[in-house]
C-alpha cells in the first residue's frame, strides 16, 4: 500500500548558539502524536474524570494507548434534560482532560431529531429554532479552544422524514427543509468559531446523501468536512463497497472522517433488521471465530481507509462490547480484557505507521529523516525539542544561549 502521502522527508540543521553546525552529533526523533485522527468513542473517560473508579481507569489507560482523537456525546435531551441545567461541568471536566493527554476531542451532536429535548416540544416551530440556534452559541462559544470540532447536525437525510415519533427538530427541518436547516445551524455554528472543523454526518451513503451535501455546498454552507458512518452490525461492507463509498464521497474534494464505525466480533444481526435499534437481545457474546474475523476485517478497513488521501480520521464508535446494542463490537471485552483486534490496531498506529529514528549529523550538523506527519521530540543528549511535521520544509534547529536547551522559535524546548 502506498501511504507516502502520510509521510514527509525532513532535512533537520542542527546548530549550537553561535550558528555552527553540531557536526558529528546523535540525534532521536521520536513521534510523539499522529496528526491523522485515529479516533474512539471517549463516553468512558466521563466516569473516570469525575468518579476516578479503577475499573474506568483501566478502560481509559488502554484507550490512550491507541487513540488521539475522542468524541464526547452532547444529545441534547441526554445533556439538557431540564431547560437551562446543562450538563455542562462533565463535559468540560473530560474534555480538559482528554486534551491534556493529547487527543483532539469531537462534540457529537449539536442538532438531531433523536435523544432531543423532549421539553421543546411545548413550543412553536420558530421558538424550537431560536432555541436550536442558542444551544449552538452556548457550547460552541462555551467549548471553544476545548472542542473545535463539532458534527453539527446529524442523519439529515432522513430527518423531515422520520415518523418513529413526534419531536422538534423534525418539525423545523419538515418547514425549513433539509439544506436551509443545515445552513441554518452550520452559519451558527461557523460564527461562532470560525477555525472550528464542521462536519454533516450521516448514515446513509446512497445518493441522496451525495444530492444533499451538493445542494449544501451550492448553498454556500461551510461544511469543513463530510462524515460517514458505518456501522456494520450485519456484516462487513467489504473492500468493494467501501472503495465504491470512497470514489462516490471524494468528488466533492472535501476531507472525509468515518466518524461512526463497527465491525463486531460475535454473530451477525439478521439482515431484515431496518434500524439496528429495533434489534433487541438479552446478550450478543463475542466468539473466538467472531474475533479472528474481525481482526481481518478492521485491519483491511484501516489500511484502505489510511491509504486514501482525502481520509482525515477513523473513529470506532464502541471502546468496550456491549456499549450500543449490546453488540460485541469493541476492542476489548465485557471484563476489559484486550481483543486481538486491539493488539492489531496498536502495532498499526504505533508501530507499523510510527516513527522512532535515531540518526548521527554529517558535518554540516544535518540528518535527513522520512517520518509520519505528526508531533516530534527531537532529542540530542539531555537536551530536545517539540516540534510538528507537516511539510517536506527544512527545519533548523539551535542551541539556546545561555542554556544546554534545544530553541526551536514557535515551539516549546526543555531543559
Amino acid at each position: 500500500m502506498d501511504v507516502s502521502h502520510r509521510k514527509v522527508k525532513k532535512l533537520i540543521r542542527l546548530t549550537d548558539s553561535e550558528g555552527n553546525p553540531l557536526s558529528n552529533a546523535e540525534v532521536r526523533v521520536q513521534q510523539t502524536n499522529h496528526k491523522f485522527l485515529f479516533g474512539c468513542g471517549a463516553f468512558d473517560f466521563i466516569p473516570y474524570v469525575m468518579n476516578g473508579d479503577e475499573e474506568h481507569k483501566q478502560i481509559t489507560d488502554s484507550w490512550l494507548e491507541i487513540f488521539n482523537y475522542g468524541t464526547l456525546p452532547f444529545y441534547w435531551g441526554q445533556y439538557e434534560k431540564e431547560e437551562g441545567k446543562p450538563n455542562r461541568d462533565a463535559l468540560m471536566k473530560t474534555a480538559q482532560y482528554l486534551k491534556g493527554k493529547g487527543v483532539t476531542v469531537k462534540g457529537h451532536p449539536l442538532c438531531w431529531h433523536t435523544v432531543c429535548a423532549d421539553w421543546l416540544m411545548k413550543y412553536d416551530n420558530e421558538t424550537i429554532l431560536k432555541k436550536q440556534l442558542e444551544r449552538i452559541d452556548r457550547e460552541v462559544k462555551g467549548f471553544k479552544g476545548v472542542i473545535d470540532m463539532w458534527d453539527v447536525i446529524n442523519e439529515v437525510v432522513i430527518m423531515p422524514i422520520f415518523d418513529k415519533y413526534d419531536n422538534a427538530i423534525t418539525r423545523i427541518c419538515k418547514e425549513k427543509g433539509r439544506v436551509g436547516l443545515i445552513k441554518e445551524v452550520f452559519d451558527r455554528a461557523h460564527a461562532d468559531n470560525p477555525d472550528a472543523v464542521l462536519l454533516l454526518n450521516d448514515f446513509n451513503t446512497s445518493i441522496n446523501y451525495e444530492i444533499l451535501i451538493d445542494g449544501c455546498l451550492n448553498a454556500g454552507v461551510p461544511i469543513s468536512a463530510i462524515g460517514i458512518q458505518s456501522h456494520q452490525h450485519q456484516g462487513y461492507w467489504g473492500i468493494e463497497k467501501l472503495e465504491e463509498v470512497l470514489e462516490r464521497f471524494s468528488h466533492f474534494g472535501l476531507p472525509i472522517h468515518f466518524t461512526e464505525n463497527t465491525l463486531i466480533s460475535g454473530d451477525i444481526m439478521p439482515a431484515h433488521i431496518v434500524d439496528l435499534n429495533d434489534w433487541q437481545v438479552d446478550e450478543w457474546p463475542s466468539t473466538p471465530e467472531g474475533e479472528v474475523r474481525q481482526v481481518k476485517e478492521i485491519e483491511e478497513m484501516y489500511r484502505t481507509l489510511f491509504e486514501h488521501p482525502l481520509v482525515e480520521a477513523i473513529t470506532t464508535w464502541d471502546y468496550r462490547d456491549g456499549a450500543w446494542l449490546k453488540a460485541p463490537s469493541g476492542y476489548i471485552r465485557l471484563d476489559n480484557s484486550k481483543k486481538p483486534s486491539y493488539e492489531m490496531l496498536k502495532d498499526l498506529v504505533k508501530n507499523e505507521w510510527w516513527t522512532d529514528a535515531s540518526a548521527k549529523t554529517d558535518e554540516n550538523g544535518c540528518i535527513m529523516v522520512d517520518a509520519f506527519k505528526g508531533d516530534y521530540r527531537i532529542s540530542v543528549g539531555k537536551s530536545a525539542a517539540e516540534v510538528e511535521f507537516t511539510d517536506d520544509t527544512e527545519l533548523n534547529l539551535h542551541m539556546k544561549s545561555g542554556t544546554d536547551c534545544i530553541f526551536l522559535p514557535g515551539n516549546s524546548y526543555h531543559e
